[in-house]
């Protein structure tokens, strides 16, 4: 298979996890559910990862990447299947989606500390944030060739600037990037 189109399948629950929480909270009775990831908790004078953040978001991302990836993967092979052991590609697609979503929580801790307000761009972070923290968080379960892993990264890091404006688009997003 095409090392993009691998790439685009295999990650697919990540990207839609990072893309849910926004999407989450439009839901009427989840919404509701407001705990920041970080409780409220203050350094140096600005929160951990502010409000944004939230359980809700990083349950619904974990949702949303696991029934992706359950629906997805039976027709990717061997996803989950190595050293003769097969994980459920539920648990690898949550995975992906908690990896994504603790990503973009660390880069907010560091933008926050760096005085870079919730929803202004932090260019190149922001696009790379959530790839690197769901790579990190399949490696229990996914081994890829490095072909597949630069795929990954390179083709989530362009797609995230789509997506991004499309969301803008869509009103889910006050900045195009």
């Amino acid at each position: 298979m095409n090392h993009v189109l691998f790439a685009l399948l295999f990650f697919l629950p990540a990207g839609l996890a990072n893309a849910a929480p926004p999407l989450i909270n439009k839901i009427p009775f989840v919404n509701r559910w407001k705990t920041p990831l970080d409780f409220g908790v203050i350094i140096r004078g600005h929160r951990l990862f502010g409000k944004n953040k939230t359980w809700r978001g990083l349950f619904g991302g974990m949702l949303v990447g696991g029934l992706c990836a359950w629906v997805l993967y039976p027709y990717l092979g061997s996803v989950g299947a190595e050293n003769g052991k097969t994980v459920s590609h539920f648990i690898i697609g949550a995975s992906l989606g908690f990896g994504a979503l603790a990503g973009d929580a660390v880069e907010s801790f560091f933008k926050r500390q760096l005085g870079i307000a919730s929803g202004n761009s932090w260019l190149v972070f922001d696009q790379i944030d959530y790839v690197i923290g769901a790579i990190l968080f399949s490696f229990p379960f996914v081994h890829l060739d490095i072909i597949d892993y630069l795929a990954v990264i390179v083709t989530y890091f362009c797609l995230h600037f789509i997506v991004s404006y499309i969301g803008f688009l869509l009103g889910f997003k006050d900045k195009p990037i």
